[in-house]
């Protein structure tokens, strides 16, 4: 769904969020290589437990700059239906 703000796509596109992404993405080739070196069980899913929860947190932080630098302090209607809509994703 575009955002009707302009604030939206220079926060989305925030090095900070793309750097931790990029992390959860080299976490998560460092796992393939441990299924593919057939590492112990017990290991890779503590470690998919943890790009998870990256991937988690940086859609947590995603959200919450939305809401703290997008959304109109004024609260209008629009600002409104934005909010329940990416409340979806908490």
């Amino acid at each position: 769904m575009p955002h009707s703000h302009d604030k939206s796509a220079s926060s989305c596109n925030s090095p900070k969020l793309v750097a931790r992404l990029k992390r959860a993405e080299g976490h998560l080739r460092s796992v393939i290589g441990m299924i593919e070196a057939e590492h112990p069980c017990l290991d890779i899913a503590q470690q998919l437990q943890a790009v998870e929860s990256a991937i988690r947190n940086a859609k947590q932080a995603l959200i919450h700059d939305h809401m703290d630098h997008c959304l109109d302090a004024k609260g209008s209607e629009q600002d409104r239906v934005e909010l329940k809509a990416i409340a979806r994703y908490l």
